[in-house]
């Protein structure tokens, strides 16, 4: 056999196989979304919605979670196809062709540490803790005990609501800031006597043990006076698995896990 049949045949062998190869990664391939989560509405939900999804659709969800500023920036960087925030979109965002689509609302919990007896808080106390006014649990109520108050990162969505809702322009003063939203469930299980706040759905997915009643008002019942919006974002109209995933959301299905999370779903 000469050499140069050798390599004809060499060459039509490694055609043959390079084309299985494209053949079966074709037949295999699998739709990919590239979802980039605010902290707190990943705990919100738990891995519920992202299994349902998957089982519903058969489309995997590759994951990042962060702050919302951070997932919103990571889609219009092109490392996601879709974010999901808990804080508005900016205007100019919104100029710029980026689609926000609200699908929830989620009670603002007020949360301490269980050796906390105090059950009830007015919203005026509320600000006073946070603005640093009122520095000792007897001050609303409870034992002759320091107020330990812990907050969220100033990027996350937990802590701009707060502040716009809450705070009515006072300065928020804490003693300890955690990086994301959701680390702030577990510091206060960290330190007695301690005080914070997260979304609601996070708070009963991480099983914290007391959330505070604010004006008599629990956070899973109507009236509560404090919500937060969590929508998605996605660059221009949705499109694709990014169209499936928010329709899913907005599903039945979708909007049951919401209300069984605490949630009031969003009807589009």
């Amino acid at each position: 056999m000469t050499g140069r049949l050798i390599s004809r045949m060499a060459l039509a062998i490694a055609v043959l196989i390079t084309g299985a190869i494209v053949t079966c990664s074709t037949t295999g391939a699998e739709e990919i979304l590239k979802y980039s989560c605010s902290a707190q509405i990943y705990e919100a939900f738990g891995q519920e919605r992202l299994d349902a999804f998957n089982k519903e659709t058969g489309v995997k969800v590759e994951l990042y979670i962060s702050t919302s500023g951070a997932s919103v920036y990571r889609l219009m960087n092109g490392f996601s196809d879709i974010a999901s925030t808990a804080r508005p979109l900016y205007y100019r965002h919104k100029e710029s062709g980026y689609v926000e689509i609200p699908f929830a609302r989620d009670p603002i919990a007020v949360i301490t540490h269980e050796s906390c007896t105090v059950k009830d808080i007015t919203d005026e106390q509320l600000q006073q803790i946070f603005s640093g006014e009122i520095k000792n649990w007897k001050d609303v109520g409870g034992p002759d005990q320091p107020v330990i108050v812990i907050v969220p990162g100033k990027d996350t969505g937990s802590y701009k609501n707060f502040d716009r809702l809450v705070m009515d322009r006072k300065e928020i003063v804490y003693d300890l800031m955690t990086n994301k939203s959701t680390m702030a469930i577990e510091t206060v299980k960290q330190f007695p006597w301690s005080i914070s706040f997260i979304s609601y759905g996070a708070a009963v997915t991480k099983a914290v043990t007391k959330t505070l009643k604010v004006n008599g008002v629990d956070p899973k019942d109507k009236g509560y006076p404090y919500y937060q919006t969590f929508s998605f974002v996605t660059k221009g109209a949705p499109a694709g698995s990014a169209k499936k995933f928010i329709d899913f959301a907005l599903s039945d299905k979708g909007q049951q896990i919401m209300t069984d999370k605490g949630m009031v779903p969003i009807h589009n």
